[in-house]
């Protein structure tokens, strides 16, 4: 994998991410918008369920073709052109009012994130020194974060004050940020430009790091793999709250539009600090496989957080459990992306993080259905302790695994640190590494949203 051979280009990050931030605000202000309609209408959590699905679905599907799309095409005509698209698709959703056309609204501006995800995750790794990604990610993460925090609360002051059609005007105006992002960023990356910067001077050929690239598979790395397979479990497990969220915080607890879009936006304040926090932590690890332990007891610590909320008596005593579990969250997301960054090419990082994030949003598709069809038979409080319980029982679940493979990539790194073989004596068993701070990435093979640029569950 490599990062820039030079200086670190802060400006294009600096670009990179005001522009995410802004669309990312534009993406929970329109979500936030609909889903108050929704529930002010009267919809029941069925309805709320399938603008969820809607909007996670080309994530998923699609993630074989824009990942590839994403190493392959240059970056700028796809910012460019998915931020034009999807402003005028919001700028329709702001007057549309059939229930199935909003649908197929939300599916066409969800497959213009499923394009700008993996390029713009892609293009933050290629902009800095290996030594500042913690920094770059976490500047990334803030991004993200203040998108998110800004848009549901932006969405219930607006909807409460103007209605619905405001709000989404102003989401559409959100994503000519990508746009002017595409312009202004000289870091390029996809088709003949991958080539030159995929190689870090001094520590790798051409040709090997193409051909690390060419053989690279998520399922060849063991350790990605439980990762990404951990990550996905716990998010099917908690993702109904998701759903449920709207419905406990509005009838179960009483709580006014405004308040929701603040209770909602807490989670997101505590992810911005977790990613802060956890990047000054994970520059201390030059061990992959403790950044990926770490990340299990921070899925923890948001199963946990999401149990507690169960116990307030009114809306406002959610913001403090709300921003712990955020902390979690945030952390969680900044270690799995620099786990995602040191072990994946950069040819086929695009890739790596569309395959990721497909895993991830397929496994919150899953939390988005039970979350509507349990809503229709039970109160919203029992099925939040439902969700806390299931999450920590499938993390204990995946502890064996996890430590399987910790067990397997250390004894591979372990086996590479001894001296070589005199020549002739034929091959260590080794395939392709990547370079990576402990000296050899993983066999075969070279990290949100918030924003998980996977994320994990947003609450």
């Amino acid at each position: 994998m490599s990062f820039t051979s030079g200086g670190s280009r802060w400006p294009d990050v600096g670009l990179a991410t005001a522009a995410r931030g802004i669309a990312t605000g534009g993406d929970f202000l329109a979500a936030t918008t609909l889903t108050l309609t929704l529930q002010s209408s009267g919809a029941g959590g069925t309805a709320v369920a399938g603008v969820l699905l809607a909007a996670t679905l080309p994530l998923v599907l699609l993630a074989p073709l824009t990942g590839r799309l994403a190493d392959r095409v240059d970056s700028r005509t796809l910012l460019i052109g998915a931020g034009l698209a999807q402003s005028v698709i919001c700028l329709n959703l702001a007057y549309a009012r059939h229930p199935l056309l909003i649908v197929s609204l939300v599916a066409l501006l969800a497959t213009g994130l499923a394009v700008t995800q993996p390029v713009l995750s892609a293009l933050i790794p290629a902009m800095v020194r290996q030594a500042d990604l913690p920094r770059a990610t976490a500047l990334n993460q803030t991004a993200g974060m203040l998108g998110v925090l800004a848009g549901p609360a932006l969405a219930g002051f607006l909807v409460g004050w103007f209605g619905s059609r405001v709000p989404l005007l102003v989401g559409a105006a959100s994503y000519l940020a990508l746009v002017v992002a595409g312009l202004l960023i000289r870091t390029r990356r996809g088709g003949t430009r991958s080539a030159p910067s995929s190689v870090l001077a001094g520590t790798a050929s051409p040709a090997s790091a193409g051909a690390s690239a060419a053989n690279w598979r998520l399922r060849r790395d063991p350790l990605l793999v439980a990762m990404v397979a951990t990550l996905a479990g716990v998010i099917a497990a908690v993702g109904a709250i998701n759903v449920i969220e709207v419905f406990y915080i509005r009838e179960t607890l009483g709580a006014s539009a405004v308040v929701y879009g603040l209770v909602s936006g807490s989670w997101t304040l505590g992810m911005l600090c977790g990613a802060w926090i956890f990047a000054r932590l994970a520059r201390r690890f030059t061990d992959d496989a403790a950044l990926i332990q770490g990340g299990l007891l921070l899925l923890g610590g948001c199963c946990l957080m999401v149990l507690a909320s169960v116990t307030v008596p009114v809306a406002l005593l959610l913001v403090p459990i709300w921003l712990l579990g955020g902390v979690c969250n945030g952390g969680d997301n900044v270690l799995h992306n620099m786990v995602v960054a040191r072990r994946v090419p950069e040819a086929v990082r695009g890739r790596a993080f569309a395959a990721i994030g497909a895993a991830v949003q397929g496994a919150a598709m899953v939390g988005y259905l039970i979350g509507g069809l349990l809503l229709e038979v039970s109160e919203p409080r029992p099925l939040i302790v439902g969700c806390g319980v299931a999450g920590l029982l499938v993390l204990l679940g995946f502890v064996r695994p996890v430590r399987r493979a910790i067990r397997a990539e250390r004894s591979r790194v372990a086996a590479m640190s001894l001296p070589e073989r005199p020549a002739g004596a034929g091959p260590t068993g080794a395939g392709p590494t990547g370079v990576g701070p402990t000296g050899a990435g993983p066999t075969g093979v070279g990290p949100a949203g918030a924003g998980f640029a996977t994320s994990a569950p947003s609450h």
